[in-house]
């Protein structure tokens, strides 16, 4: 019997309720930070892409649990979501005091690059209204016990924003696992969020304190040793990671140690250029292992969201009932097509996912 005991849709008003930081992205498109004059404002962030993308290209009930700070920026973050259709029912609006000196709103700069230039990123959010959440503000008994809710999802990014980010995350999993949700988390290991603050070593003691809590385990080979502190032996970069009997076996580690997890699970990308990676992915559920086919030579759009889009839709497929073959290969196929498209998160629809794991090709579609 699965590890995994998912609850039914019935009598549950959420699907899934991420928590994390909504920021707000600005795009120079085909132009550099440094240089623009022009930006394309979208929303993002890497727990909220999840939410956002079981929503609209899956099509199921999912709330976001984030703090913004009540100003014409904070505004703007609403109007976008409220396009993407994730329920703000748990948003959290912070008085602004006219120069962001106690709270402000997160800016993503963000450019795609392009051939050997490589993606950047540019992350202004010191003191944002989500890093000073603190435990006790948010009513998890109203959202896990009283509205009910099949899944919770959180990650390493707002786990890294401040000292108390990690207390309210680990307050949402007991919450969340006392209440039968299944658990998921994204290390999504970023070296500039956790430089200042300790670094990988800080990351470790964070990630490891939250790790028992975890049902389903998210992250690639960097996010499994940086912010978990497993090696992973074996990696060839110049061939695709899924040949590695190295990265298989880091993961039993990491079962071993953590047997609550029922589910680890990984994007496989080898970055040939900006814009043309081998995409693949590994899925350990259960004590076996399913892989989805590499993609070689795949055209990147924008990078930006791919991991989060893979993450959406293997949650979908188990979601779903789907086994996990399907599951992994949803995510993959979703993660691809997100990458196609501008902006952090998913353009695509289910129609366009289901063909996408079953064709190799971009005929046209009349």
């Amino acid at each position: 019997m699965s590890k995994l005991d998912i609850k039914a849709k019935r009598d549950c008003l959420w699907d899934l309720i991420s928590l994390g930081e909504v920021m707000l992205r600005l795009d120079p498109g085909d132009g550099r930070i440094s240089t623009t004059r022009d930006f394309r404002a979208w929303e993002g962030g890497g727990e909220y892409n999840v939410a956002r993308g079981l929503r609209r290209c899956f099509g199921l009930d999912t709330a976001i649990v984030t703090a913004l700070a009540d100003n014409p920026v904070g505004r703007l973050v609403e109007d976008l979501m409220l396009q993407g259709g994730v329920s703000q029912k748990y948003v959290r609006w912070l008085p602004y005091d006219g120069v962001g000196r106690t709270v402000r709103n997160g800016l993503n700069f963000t450019e795609r690059g392009f051939g050997i230039r490589a993606a950047v990123g540019c992350s202004d959010r010191g003191h944002t209204a989500v890093a000073q959440l603190k435990p006790g503000e948010i009513d998890w008994q109203q959202i896990f016990v009283k509205d009910r809710t099949r899944w919770f999802h959180t990650g390493g990014i707002f786990c890294a924003l401040s000292e108390t980010t990690p207390q309210v995350a680990q307050e949402a999993m007991q919450a969340a696992k006392k209440a039968g949700a299944i658990v998921s988390y994204d290390l999504n290991y970023r070296a500039s969020l956790w430089k200042s603050i300790g670094g990988k070593a800080k990351a470790q003691e964070v990630n490891r304190c939250l790790a028992p809590y975890v049902d389903v385990m998210l992250g690639n080979e960097e996010d499994f040793t940086a912010a978990l502190g497993f090696s992973v032996a074996g990696i060839d970069e110049q061939h695709s990671r899924l040949e590695s009997a190295g990265f298989k076996k880091m993961i039993e580690a990491v079962v071993k140690e953590y047997p609550s997890m029922a589910v680890i699970a990984t994007t496989l990308r080898t970055a040939k250029t900006a814009t043309r990676n081998d995409w693949g992915a590994l899925c350990y559920h259960d004590g076996r292992f399913y892989e989805a086919p590499v993609r070689e030579d795949l055209e990147i759009y924008d990078r930006v969201g791919g991991g989060d889009s893979f993450a959406s839709g293997l949650i979908y497929g188990l979601l779903s009932g789907k086994d996990p073959q399907w599951s992994v290969e949803c995510g993959a196929a979703h993660g691809a097509l997100a990458m196609t498209t501008p902006g952090d998160t998913t353009m695509a629809t289910l129609a366009e996912v289901q063909q996408a794991m079953t064709s190799r090709t971009a005929r046209i579609e009349r």
